[in-house]
């Protein structure tokens, strides 16, 4: 069979620097493992593989180190839209895949997700978050910082936010989550507490399926899943 494409973005904005106490590693670090791990097992099935806005797709087994050093070079490019992917024109009948935290306002998200999907390109959503971002386990006086402009704000008692917090992160995830299905792209959640094992293996297995239904038909249902929360 002909080598399918795949277009990679992983999320390296400040706010993926974040790591609590929860979790042994920071949301970056995960994002760069699932986008790494997944680049070698699509090369080693014959696939060619790109990242939006940096570097061209590839067969070659230095795909990888190559994807590492582009992101090194060029990572001060990528703060101009932090949280946001690229935008690019991918052709027709690729597939995309985008990790990072999606904790962004949902309007450009949403807006710069539709444009790829619209070009006619099937996608994946990965959403890294660190298990405190999902729980808010703080008390007492606490001090937010913003990591993408530095702001900050202070929390007198943060219990008290904690089921309005919950609350609208639930109703964000539900949201994008939501139009990922109308897309008809899957939508994976995973926390940095969890082995990244798992959701490079689940993002394969839909992957290989949605492989499957490009050469041989059209998907017959959207595959969404909401995990973890």
């Amino acid at each position: 069979a002909a080598s399918h494409t795949f277009w990679l973005w992983s999320d390296i904005s400040p706010s993926m620097r974040f790591q609590s106490h929860l979790a042994s590693v920071p949301k970056r670090d995960r994002a760069l493992v699932l986008a790494f791990a997944l680049t070698g097992l699509l090369i080693d099935g014959g696939e060619r593989v790109g990242m939006l806005g940096l570097m061209s797709p590839s067969a070659d087994r230095r795909t990888t180190e190559r994807m590492a050093e582009q992101l090194l070079a060029h990572e001060p490019a990528h703060r101009s839209e932090p949280g946001l992917p690229p935008a690019a024109r991918p052709q027709r009948f690729s597939e995309v895949v985008l990790i990072s935290d999606f904790l962004d306002p949902l309007e450009p998200l949403l807006a710069r997700i539709g444009e790829l999907a619209n070009q006619g390109v099937r996608g994946h959503i990965v959403q890294v978050l660190d298990p405190a971002e999902e729980n808010l386990p703080y008390g007492g006086r606490v001090e937010f910082l913003d990591a993408e402009d530095g702001g900050a704000w202070l929390a007198p008692r943060v219990e008290t936010l904690r089921d309005e917090y919950r609350q609208r992160l639930l109703a964000h995830r539900a949201a994008l989550a939501d139009f990922a299905q109308r897309m008809e792209w899957s939508f994976l959640l995973h926390h940095t507490d969890r082995p990244a094992s798992e959701p490079l293996l689940a993002l394969h297995a839909r992957i290989t399926g949605s492989e499957r239904s490009y050469r041989h038909g059209p998907a017959t249902s959207a595959t969404t899943t909401m995990a973890g929360t």
